[in-house]
Formats: C-alpha cells, sequence, structure tokens
C-alpha cells in the first residue's frame, strides 16, 4: 500500500512539474493541455464527439449547466460547441450511403450555447450555421444566438442575417425564424448603440411586407418603431 501511495503521489506532483513548466516558459496553454487539466470536460467531449444522439443531448446538458454556473472554460467548452453546432452538416457521417448523424435538436441547443458563451468565434461559427443549416429551428436558434452576443464587426452579422432571409421561399417563409431575426436586430442595435446598417430595415421592411402571419409582420414593425428610438 505505502508503494503504490508513493507511486500515485509522484505522478500527481510530475503532472503538476508538467503544467507549472507549461506555465513558467511563457508559451501559451495548448487546448489539448487545458483538457488534461478538466476529466469533466473530456469526458463531455467524449460525449459529444460519439455517434449517438443522446449521448450528445447528455453532453449539451452538462454544458448547459456549467455556462450557467459560470464555471467554463470558454477555451475548452467553444471547440466541443462548434463541433456539435455543424453536426450533420458542416461534418457528415454516412452508413450505406445514408446520412447518419443529422440531429437539429443537437445543433439547435449548440447553438443557444454559442450564444450565451459569447464572443468573437462564436459569432462567426453562428453566422456559418445560419447561412448553411437547413432546418429552421436550427436556423431561428442561430439568429436570435447573433442578437445575444451583439457583435456586428462590418455588418457581417446582420448581412448574415438578411442573406439567410432572402434564400427562404417567398411564398412559405417560416415565421419563427422571421420573428428571431426581428429579435436579433432588436438586440444587435441595442449592443451597438443603435449603430446599424440601412440594410437591417430593409430586412425589417421585407418581413413587415412578406407572407408572415400577423404577429411576425406586427413584431417586424414594433422592432422598427424600437431603432426609431436611437436617432
Amino acid at each position: 500500500m505505502k508503494i503504490k501511495a508513493f507511486f500515485s503521489i509522484m505522478i500527481i506532483s510530475l503532472t503538476g512539474i508538467f503544467l507549472l513548466d507549461a506555465q513558467d516558459s511563457g508559451r501559451e496553454v495548448t487546448v489539448e493541455e487545458l483538457y488534461l487539466r478538466n476529466i469533466e470536460v473530456q469526458i463531455l467531449r467524449e460525449q459529444a464527439y460519439s455517434d449517438d444522439r443522446e449521448m450528445k443531448l447528455l453532453a449539451l446538458d452538462d454544458f448547459e449547466e456549467m455556462i450557467g454556473s459560470g464555471s467554463h472554460d470558454a477555451r475548452v467548452v467553444q471547440p466541443v460547441l462548434e463541433y456539435l453546432a455543424m453536426e450533420g452538416i458542416g461534418r457528415k457521417v454516412r452508413e450505406s450511403n445514408r446520412l447518419i448523424n443529422y440531429f437539429p435538436e443537437v445543433r439547435r441547443r449548440a447553438a443557444n450555447l454559442l450564444g450565451r458563451l459569447g464572443g468573437e468565434q462564436a459569432k462567426n461559427t453562428l453566422i456559418t450555421v445560419l447561412i448553411n443549416d437547413d432546418e429552421p429551428m436550427v436556423k431561428a436558434e442561430a439568429a436570435y444566438a447573433l442578437g445575444v452576443i451583439g457583435l456586428n464587426e462590418n455588418n457581417d452579422a446582420v448581412n448574415a442575417l438578411n442573406f439567410t432571409l432572402g434564400k427562404e421561399d417567398p411564398d412559405q417563409p417560416d415565421n419563427n425564424f422571421a420573428y428571431a431575426i426581428c429579435l436579433a436586430i432588436e438586440k444587435i442595435a441595442a449592443k451597438n448603440n443603435g449603430k446599424l446598417d440601412p440594410i437591417a430595415y430593409r430586412t425589417l421592411v421585407r418581413i413587415a411586407q412578406g407572407s408572415y402571419i400577423k404577429t411576425v409582420k406586427r413584431k417586424a414593425l414594433q422592432s422598427l418603431n424600437e431603432l426609431k428610438k436611437y436617432d
């Protein structure tokens, strides 16, 4: 027992030395090294990278709790959420020519958490999701998440919202997606002191005049009125 205890102490000590060396050397700690420091995140990453939908959803449950409590490290959480947000769209797994990793709910929840995580990289991932995903509920979540983040350098977020809206069938548009765009533009305006490119106004006018239900068209008009307060 004493021998086992001795070796355990040695392993722990050596691990600490390696980590301290990485810090003391002044070099940037790699993501893999950060993973090694956190067993919980290692486990969640393996769950997220599995082929099983339920495992991915369980991992998202835990990531949601971590982000909600503020106990997360964005450097290790964000790459996993990006991976899940592109599941079945950017990364496709096929068996006998059949797509087996098409999980819209996984992508939707990952997009939501990226919005709560925030930051430039999360914004860029959400723009990619918005433009490339073909599920309305995922696009709506990505649009709203862009609003939560609020970053709009070079008008990239609003341009992505307008571009994706323009890809919809005008005769059968998605009401939830249009409503999410209205909310997103309001949030982006609020976080940028009302500084928006005119394309944002044109996007809202397009929704107000489109083939949407009255609730959505009314929301677009409300959003336009909301933006007037920044004059």
